[in-house]
């Protein structure tokens, strides 16, 4: 494991889970807290890794969304089972552009647009029709023409300033390198006992 780039090393782990057809390695838990610290967890898909960290994108008003915005910090984590392998990484979050959110909500497919539109994400709903309904509306209302993005749906990136990788070993005896991230930038690492 080079210990100096632990997204290089990440990269390489989410190839080779991609390479051994693990069903959405792209598949991350999300962990947030609100304001009062309450924490929540859910699975989100990672949609890109640059510079600045992870991404993902979600209806900012969902709990997630509330929740960052009151505590812009997160926890993801990647497990990739059949490989005996798990990426634990912690940091603050940013929204992202508009720009980046309008380019990546055009990738999506027109049902999962509209979805966008239908959903008012971890609200309370009286039956799924009222769901159904929403969803027809915005059909109705998107009609012969591109859906655009919801102002309420955009993106996030954790910047990591820790990055944990965790591989299963015989009798719990698992190797667990932790890197975090220095005031200039780089990167020191160090074993942790499993």
């Amino acid at each position: 494991m080079d210990a100096a780039d632990p997204i290089a090393v990440f990269r390489e782990w989410h190839q080779a889970a991609q390479s051994a057809r693990i069903g959405e390695p792209e598949a991350m838990s999300l962990a947030t807290a609100d304001g009062s610290g309450r924490p929540s967890s859910r699975m989100v898909l990672l949609r890109g890794l640059d510079d600045r960290g992870f991404r993902f994108f979600t209806n900012r008003t969902s709990r997630k969304g509330r929740d960052l915005t009151e505590h812009p910090r997160a926890a993801l984590l990647f497990h990739w089972q059949p490989l005996g392998r798990q990426v634990r990484i912690e940091g603050p979050v940013s929204v992202l552009s508009d720009e980046e959110s309008d380019a990546y909500f055009e990738t999506r497919e027109r049902m999962s647009q509209l979805a966008a539109w239908a959903s008012d994400q971890s609200r309370p709903i009286a039956a799924r029709e009222e769901l159904l309904e929403r969803l027809a509306a915005a059909e109705r209302q998107f009609e012969g023409r591109p859906v655009e993005r919801p102002s309420h749906w955009g993106g996030y990136v954790v910047a990591p300033e820790s990055i944990e990788f965790w591989e299963h070993g015989d009798h719990r005896l698992h190797h667990r390198r932790r890197f975090s991230r220095n005031s200039d930038g780089g990167w020191t690492s160090e074993l942790l006992a499993p």
